[in-house]
Order: C-alpha cells, then sequence, then structure tokens
C-alpha cells in the first residue's frame, strides 16, 4: 500500500483540498497523513499540527516579509518572499512515506529552503500549484503580466520596478532550486495553470500533470431546497442568489463586478422577491451597503455542513474572480445541484458547461453577470458536476502519477 504525507499551511477554508484529498485516498486504501501549521477549529484525525515555536516563527516572518516588500502596490494581490520557515523534513510522517505533496504552505510556514530540506531526502515530491506562486518570482497570480515565461524582474507589482528586486531574487532560487533536484513533480488543478507551468520557464522542462481537486460529494450533495432556506429563515417561495470567499471584499474575488450586477438587476426589475445570502469573512457592512437586496451574512462558515446548506439555499451561486485557479466554492455549489455563474477565466471554465450547469461570462463584464443570473433563474438551470470531478476519478488519476513517477529514475541529492 502506498503512503502519502502532505504538507498544508491550514486544512480549513481555502486549504481543504488537501484534507479532502486525503479522505479519499484513504477511502481508496491509500496511506495519507497532513502536516498542517494551523491548528483547526475542530482538529481531525490523521493531522499533525506544527506547535507554538513554528506559529511564532510564522508571525515573525510575516512581519518580514510585509517590511521587505513594503513598496509592493496593495492591488494587484498576494506576492510572498519567504525568509524563515521551519524544517520539517525530519518529522516522523516522512519516513515511511513514498509521495511527498507539498500544497499551499505559505504564510510563514516553509521557506525555499525548507522545500529543499525536503527534497533532500529522495522521495517523489508532488508540488501541488493552488496558485501560481510556484512558477513567479513572487506573485501568487499575475494577471496579465508574462514576465514568468522568460525570467521575473522589474516586477509590476511594486510601486517602482527596478533591477534585481525581490521578485528576480525569488526567480533565481526556485530555477536553482528546481535545477537541481530531479524528484519533483507538479500538479497543476485546472487547464488553466497547467497549461502556464508547462510554459513557464521554470517548470516547462519539469513533469507537469493535470489533476482537478477532490471533493468529498457526500456532504455536498443536493437536498430539499425549501427546507434548506426555511432553516435559515428564508422565504422558500423567494429566490436566493448567493455569493462567499474567504475574504469577500478581496479585489481578487470581484465583489466590485457582483455590486454592480446586482444593481443592474435592481434596476431591470424584472426579478421578484430577492435575497442575497453572503459567507466568508470580511467588511459585511461595506459589503451591506453595496447590495440593493434584503441581505443575510452567513459570516465565516466553520463546518462543510452549514456550507453545504447555504448551497443548497441557493437559487444560484456567484463567482465573479478576476483571478482564479479552481475555486472551491464552484465545485461545492455544482455538486449541491444550484447553478454558478462566474467569469470565464482561469480554472473556471473546468467546471461549468455555458448555459448547461451554469454561465460564463465575459470577462470583468458586470452587465453580463447579470445576465447570466437572470438566465440561470429564468431557464431553471440545475449544478451538477462534469464527468471527472468525481473523488474515484480524482484518486485514479493519483495512481496513475504514482505509476508515472515509479518510472523516473530519482538521483540521489545532496
Amino acid at each position: 500500500m502506498s503512503k502519502v504525507v502532505q504538507i498544508q499551511y491550514s486544512t480549513e477554508s481555502g486549504g481543504s483540498s488537501a484534507y479532502r484529498l486525503q479522505k479519499a485516498f484513504l477511502e481508496a486504501g491509500i496511506g495519507s497523513s497532513i502536516i498542517s501549521l494551523q491548528q483547526d477549529s475542530f482538529p481531525k484525525e490523521n493531522i499533525s499540527y506544527m506547535g507554538i515555536k513554528s506559529n511564532v516563527v510564522s508571525k515573525i516572518d510575516n512581519r518580514l516579509q510585509v517590511r521587505l516588500i513594503h513598496s509592493k502596490l496593495d492591488e494587484p494581490g498576494l506576492f510572498s518572499y519567504p525568509i524563515l520557515g521551519s524544517n520539517i523534513a525530519q518529522m516522523e510522517e516522512f519516513k515511511d512515506a513514498d509521495y511527498i505533496y507539498i500544497h499551499w504552505a505559505l504564510n510563514g510556514f516553509l521557506s525555499l529552503k525548507n522545500f529543499k530540506q525536503i527534497a533532500k531526502l529522495n522521495k517523489p515530491v508532488i508540488i501541488v500549484l493552488h496558485d501560481m506562486w510556484p512558477i513567479t518570482g513572487g506573485c501568487h497570480y499575475s494577471f496579465g503580466c508574462e514576465k514568468y515565461l522568460i525570467g521575473c524582474k522589474e516586477c509590476p507589482m511594486f510601486i517602482k520596478a527596478k533591477k534585481n528586486d525581490f521578485s528576480e531574487k525569488g526567480f533565481s532560487s526556485k530555477l536553482k532550486f528546481y535545477s537541481k533536484y530531479n524528484n519533483l513533480f507538479f500538479v497543476s488543478p485546472s487547464r488553466w495553470l497547467y497549461e502556464c507551468a508547462k510554459k513557464a520557464l521554470l517548470t516547462k522542462d519539469k513533469p507537469v500533470f493535470y489533476i482537478p481537486n477532490a471533493l468529498d460529494n457526500t456532504v455536498f450533495k443536493p437536498s430539499d431546497k425549501n427546507l434548506a432556506k426555511q432553516i435559515l429563515n428564508i422565504d422558500a417561495g423567494g429566490t436566493v442568489i448567493a455569493f462567499g470567499a474567504t475574504s469577500v471584499n478581496s479585489s481578487r474575488k470581484g465583489w466590485m463586478y457582483l455590486k454592480k450586477a446586482l444593481e443592474i438587476l435592481y434596476k431591470e426589475n424584472e426579478l421578484k422577491d430577492i435575497s442575497v445570502l453572503v459567507f466568508g469573512s470580511g467588511n459585511n457592512k461595506a459589503v451591506a451597503e453595496g447590495i440593493p437586496f434584503k441581505t443575510k451574512f452567513m459570516g465565516y462558515l466553520m463546518d462543510e455542513y452549514s456550507t453545504a446548506l447555504v448551497y443548497n439555499a441557493a437559487d444560484v451561486f456567484i463567482v465573479p474572480s478576476i483571478a482564479d485557479n479552481q475555486p472551491t466554492t464552484v465545485q461545492e455549489s455544482l455538486s449541491c445541484g444550484t447553478p454558478v455563474v462566474g467569469f470565464e477565466i482561469g480554472g473556471i471554465p473546468d467546471m461549468i458547461k455555458h448555459k448547461e450547469n451554469g454561465y460564463l461570462a465575459k470577462y470583468k463584464n458586470a452587465a453580463d453577470i447579470a445576465e447570466g443570473i437572470k438566465f440561470c433563474l429564468q431557464q431553471k438551470i440545475k449544478g451538477y458536476t462534469l464527468p471527472g470531478f468525481k473523488p474515484q476519478d480524482i484518486v485514479q488519476k493519483h495512481i496513475e502519477l504514482f505509476d508515472k513517477i515509479k518510472t523516473v529514475a530519482i538521483k540521489s541529492n545532496k
């Protein structure tokens, strides 16, 4: 039986993909454990949580990064230049592991030095591309910048672009690391990022694979919509539009486009008895002021069952992200039978078949988001997951990945 160890900053919210993959692995008879920096609200089995020291180091690292990259513009999104991190390579979980998965392990958890310490174990290291950071000099999404194809420098994310900036330093460090170790394999959950990685200077000569994230469809499944609305104290006869993100105010998550789309729907007055469900963290007051319909805030949902209840209460779910990989919210909503409207970017088109289980709107076009909402509601579109996204399909792709890795002779790394 193969054994896997997975590394993830947190297994909650956006980090749930590692835990869901673990559940799928265990059900398929593949041994799996997780090393997580952050403690879960409700501790789970087969997860080792890092102690106080690593969490303190994480906080210090984040403060150092803020000071180092203080000239970064706020709007484009995250840029990471990890400095400290924790050496986890000697942990017990690695001894019997056949494969090591590194998911999203930034925010002060691992530095590139720690990546190298793991690579030196001479075991297959599978780096999961949850965003663009592994193929860039430091940005998590490039927003159209293609310098990662030839070598990052003079990064447009900073107020003053200059030579030998942190993007060039980060890119150079990754290039040296990736070039030295032949036991590195890259997995993208979306076809979009898979294509980016195949062309990126850092990974174009490395093995890159496309495998979507796993989802627990025993939790995210259709239930009685009227009953779900009643549980949330919503009129069963009303129409519910839902929106959610880890940070609902994030510019990358496209809140401003949903706001404009809702304003358009309000002025047109074609849809009656509309209410909006919002979940996630952020400035609820600012969001409330921008929604012309009655709104119910669910806050940050701590468990998957509550999240599934919201999807089932909704008649349509909106994902107006302007940059995204494989948003778990799309997968979750569709699995609950609720159609999704989102821009035709990133990995969203992998999951939505236009006008069949949702609607793909023109990029940054709020009017088309409004059109998509009307279409899904008026045509009574039903959400469903496309072929290839069932947990057993995902596990089978990972098993095929293991078989391909076995054919690669991994040289001793020192």
